[in-house]
C-alpha cells in the first residue's frame, strides 16, 4: 500500500507544482531562484531534452503501455528487492505525472531551470531516480553473480 500511496503523491506534487507554474507564470517566463537555478516555464513537446517533437500519440501509447504493464506485473513486482520496489514506483509516478500532461494539453510542462542542463519537472526527477534504483539493482546483481 505505501507504493501506491507514494506514487500517487508523486503524482499529485507533480500536476500540483505544474499548475502554479502554468497559473502564475506565461510560456518563456523565467524567475532566478539560486545562481544557476531558476523557474522557467516551458512546454516540452517531445521527449528528454526535447528529442522526437510532436510523436504525442506515441508518447501516450508508450506511457499507457508502462503503467498497464505495471499493473499487470505488480504481484511479480512486489516479491523483488527493495530497489526493483521502489525504482518501479518512482518511475510510474513520474510517468503518470507526465502522461496526464501529454493527454491533457499535448505536451509536458518544465519549470525546473539549472542553465546547464535541459529544462525539467519533478515527474522527470522521480522518472531518473526510479531508473537509477532499477540499474543499481543490476549493479548489485551482477555482483552478486560474478562473486559465485
Amino acid at each position: 500500500m505505501i507504493y501506491v500511496i507514494t506514487c500517487a503523491s508523486i503524482v499529485m506534487i507533480d500536476q500540483l507544482s505544474k499548475h502554479l507554474i502554468s497559473t502564475n507564470f506565461v510560456e518563456g517566463e523565467s524567475v532566478r531562484l539560486l545562481p544557476y537555478l531558476y523557474l522557467t516555464y516551458v512546454k516540452n513537446v517531445g521527449a528528454a531534452f526535447g528529442l522526437f517533437a510532436n510523436w504525442r500519440w506515441v508518447f501516450i501509447i508508450l506511457g499507457i503501455a508502462v503503467v498497464v504493464a505495471a499493473f499487470y506485473f505488480r504481484e511479480l513486482i512486489k516479491r523483488q528487492s527493495w530497489y526493483v520496489r521502489w525504482g518501479v514506483t518512482l518511475a510510474i509516478g513520474g510517468a503518470i505525472g507526465n502522461l496526464i500532461d501529454r493527454i491533457r494539453i499535448g505536451a509536458v510542462i518544465d519549470f525546473i531551470d539549472v542553465t546547464f542542463f535541459s529544462i525539467f519537472n519533478l515527474a522527470d526527477i522521480s522518472i531518473v531516480a526510479g531508473v537509477a534504483l532499477l540499474f543499481l539493482e543490476v549493479l548489485i546483481n551482477d555482483r552478486k553473480a560474478a562473486s559465485r
